[in-house]
């Protein structure tokens, strides 16, 4: 009985595998709003009452293919932090900071399915919450590292009252001690990030920053230098 249950929970997990994969190349080809349970269940030659008993929506397809991207970004943040981890803070900015980039190059369609504009009709359900949260946690991690040891730039005005709420909110949580003021410069500076990358990917910098490379370079490093990290 064990083992049919084993074969079975195999069969289901390749199978589930295969839908994903499946929906990712109608990403590329057609973006999220144009995925179709019906042309992803014709490309694998199933029916589409069979693939509806693993994914009973298009929206818990897009939910699954958001959760895994990313996953798959948190995933390569915090190796990259881990691995430059006795390098310095700005060892570990830089070194998170190329492997979003670098994640973001191989993987542009999913890239945009979570950092681009939002798929209409769609709602995230809480499940995306803490896959979303791994990579800004890998930063806040190195800014609360630099701030015990008082490396941070708190040169700034006092944010308004209600700012200064939703970032209390944001270091009580994951970085209690980073100052609002940092906190508030680290959120802007992440913002820059994706920016920053999503100019690249869509084409924003031909002909006068591509190849970006040493753009990509130049500009996490001043990040760094906003955040006060030490050289």
């Amino acid at each position: 009985m064990n083992a049919s249950r084993t074969a079975r929970e195999r069969a289901r997990a390749e199978l589930t595998r295969e839908i994903k994969e499946e929906a990712r190349r109608q990403l590329a080809a057609s973006g999220a709003q144009g995925l179709s349970l019906r042309a992803v269940s014709r490309a694998l030659g199933m029916v589409s009452s069979a693939l509806y008993r693993y994914f009973p929506s298009r929206d818990e397809l897009l939910t699954a293919l958001i959760v895994d991207a990313y996953d798959a970004v948190g995933e390569r943040a915090e190796k990259a932090d881990r691995q430059a981890a006795e390098d310095g803070p700005r060892a570990r900015w830089r070194a998170v900071c190329g492997a979003l980039r670098d994640w973001a190059v191989e993987h542009p369609h999913e890239y945009a399915l979570i950092y681009g504009s939002p798929v209409p009709g769609y709602a995230a359900p809480e499940d995306t919450i803490a896959p979303a949260t791994r990579f800004p946690f890998v930063l806040m991690g190195i800014a609360q590292d630099a701030a015990r040891a008082g490396h941070l730039d708190v040169r700034a005005p006092e944010p308004a009252p209600g700012l200064a709420g939703q970032l209390r909110t944001i270091t009580e949580a994951a970085a209690p001690d980073v100052p609002p003021v940092a906190m508030a410069r680290l959120a802007a500076l992440w913002s820059q990030l994706t920016g920053l990358i999503s100019f690249e990917l869509f084409g924003q910098f031909a002909n006068t920053l591509d190849p970006a490379d040493d753009f990509f370079a130049y500009t996490v490093d001043r990040m760094a230098d906003d955040l006060g990290l030490p050289a």
